[in-house]
């Protein structure tokens, strides 16, 4: 099999029902199978996949993972050559647009994943906000997209049509090469959900390899199906996992100045919220500093073999100003505006 489609689905028996379809019109052929991996549902969806789509194939993990170790598990006996993780609220209306992503990869070998253009389902004609048309992130660890700066998200005008590369690929429609996926170490499954793409990109980008955005390719995504913005979960884990993330992968020279930077921006994060008399998500910062730093000595093995991985000395694809700066400061809110960098 060259190419797996491989959908996560934690009781989302309802975004199946309404997206599965399509995934499985424009997609399955004699190269391409789609399969979903079931993280523990509760909500019938597994009943209602065998007796609805028996076509289809199902792996049934028996609690929920997360998505970083549910999809770990459902990969680590895929034999496919490439991998398309994709999240249960996609929807796909082009019979032909796994066509860009699979030619484009079969020819450009230092390339290890790849995502296609990211679109809002629920706002037609604008960029979808966790991915658009491929992931950065600053100095500091803060992402950003082409498309999306912070919480402004530009609309599709063809701007960002070029195939260019980019530091992350998002998680909702990652398309990635499965020797690569193994080679890195797969997903960390302590991060849970969210930022756990980026941290694995970062792995990649240190071997050598290249991420690029493919917008010849293109999705729809309804975005925030498990956690909504504003959650204090989603905060949370948001910022415990970008910690994470910084203290993994940082060189040594980069590592104590970003991360006494990454203290006090993380300190007005919860100031704001406190200001804004929203308890929930100020307790969630503290926490997830709190939590992060009782993780460090589990976090130093995987900092010595990401260090000892590297092969580069440096990845374009990290900007080196401070986002934050540059979207409220220097009011740069669209990715074009971003001088020097785009």
């Amino acid at each position: 099999m060259k190419l797996s489609v491989v959908i996560l689905n934690w009781n989302g028996k309802e975004m199946l029902r309404k997206y599965l379809p399509g995934v499985i019109a424009n997609s399955v052929s004699d190269d391409v199978e789609v399969v979903v991996a079931d993280n523990g549902s509760t909500d019938g969806s597994v009943e209602m996949l065998e007796r609805e789509f028996p076509q289809t194939p199902l792996v049934i993990l028996d609690r929920n993972y997360g998505f970083a170790e549910g999809y770990n598990m459902a990969l680590k006996d895929n034999p496919a050559d490439y991998f398309l993780l994709l999240n249960s609220d996609v929807e796909v209306r082009d019979k032909n647009w796994l066509t860009p992503l699979i030619e484009y990869m079969d020819a450009h070998h230092d390339v290890a994943a790849c995502q296609p253009k990211i679109m809002a389902l629920n706002q037609e004609g604008y960029f979808e906000y966790a991915g658009a048309a491929g992931g950065f992130i600053d100095r500091y660890g803060f992402p950003f997209c082409r498309g999306r700066v912070l919480a402004t998200v530009e609309q599709d005008q063809g701007q960002y049509d070029d195939i260019r590369d980019v530091f992350w690929a998002t998680g909702a429609a990652l398309f990635i090469r499965a020797k690569d996926f193994r080679y890195v170490g797969g997903f960390d499954r302590r991060f849970f959900a969210h930022m756990e793409e980026i941290d694995l990109c970062w792995r990649i980008r240190d071997a050598g390899l290249q991420i690029v955005c493919i917008p010849q390719s293109k999705v729809w995504h309804l975005g925030g199906a498990s956690l909504n913005q504003g959650n204090p979960r989603k905060t949370f884990l948001n910022f415990r996992n970008n910690l994470m993330m910084l203290y993994k992968n940082l060189p040594d020279q980069d590592l104590d100045k970003v991360m006494k930077a990454r203290r006090w921006f993380d300190c007005l994060a919860a100031r704001k919220f406190l200001l804004a008399f929203d308890w929930q998500n100020y307790k969630a910062v503290r926490k997830a500093r709190k939590e992060f730093k009782t993780m460090i000595p589990d976090l130093k093995e995987d900092r010595d073999n990401n260090a000892r991985r590297r092969t580069v000395t440096s990845i374009p694809e990290i900007a080196p100003f401070s986002i934050i700066f540059q979207y409220y400061f220097h009011r740069k809110k669209r990715f074009s505006q971003l001088n020097n960098f785009t």
